[in-house]
């Protein structure tokens, strides 16, 4: 049971999905989950590629990734053509037996599993080495900045602040805040002329 070697690419045939994928040793393999259909990359496919044989599998591939690849289905074959590359027209892929699709099935589910297991210790890896190369006085004031209001009065607080706007008292200095005044205010006199 050879394990996928991806890259994984989805390939849309109709109505179905397929995943088409590589193994190592140069098969190339598309599966809708219940069937597999196998092709070998090693030589040419049977309906003439041109290319040299060693160019066949890098081509296919970089076609794969570009969306530039077209899969068709046949009772018991298929055929993946790389749209953009007249000189390699299609692979031809064979339906694999029962016994074998699913064996390569299993595989195809445990080798992306693994492939999703190793993804995540990379980025919790990568996590921590960013984690790590910041100051502990900076991670901490960035952790505590995340829940906690912005205690520093000079900022301007955006129009939706959950901090309710604080009123003004009557008397009070709109220049100096806090500063009472002990006259009451009596307002600008217009007619004093």
């Amino acid at each position: 049971m050879a394990e996928p070697a991806g890259p994984f690419h989805v390939l849309r045939a109709g109505p179905g999905r397929f995943l088409c994928y590589c193994r190592p040793g140069g098969a190339v393999c598309v599966t809708d989950a219940m069937e597999v259909w196998a092709g070998d990359l090693g030589g040419c496919p049977a309906f003439g590629c041109r290319c040299p044989p060693e160019e066949h599998g890098a081509m296919l591939r970089a076609a794969l990734g570009r969306g530039a690849a077209e899969l068709s289905l046949g009772p018991s074959s298929a055929t993946l053509r790389m749209l953009e590359e007249p000189r390699c027209p299609a692979v031809a892929l064979a339906q694999l037996p029962a016994a074998e699709a699913r064996s390569q099935l299993q595989a195809l589910v445990f080798g992306m599993a693994g492939c999703i297991e190793t993804l995540e210790r990379r980025l919790e890896a990568a996590v921590e080495t960013l984690a790590s190369s910041c100051s502990p006085q900076k991670n901490t004031a960035q952790s505590q900045q995340l829940f906690l209001p912005d205690p520093s009065p000079r900022k301007n607080r955006a129009a939706g602040s959950a901090l309710p706007a604080k009123r003004k008292v009557p008397g009070e200095s709109l220049i100096n805040p806090g500063f009472k005044s002990k006259k009451a205010s009596s307002g600008v006199n217009f007619e004093d002329s």
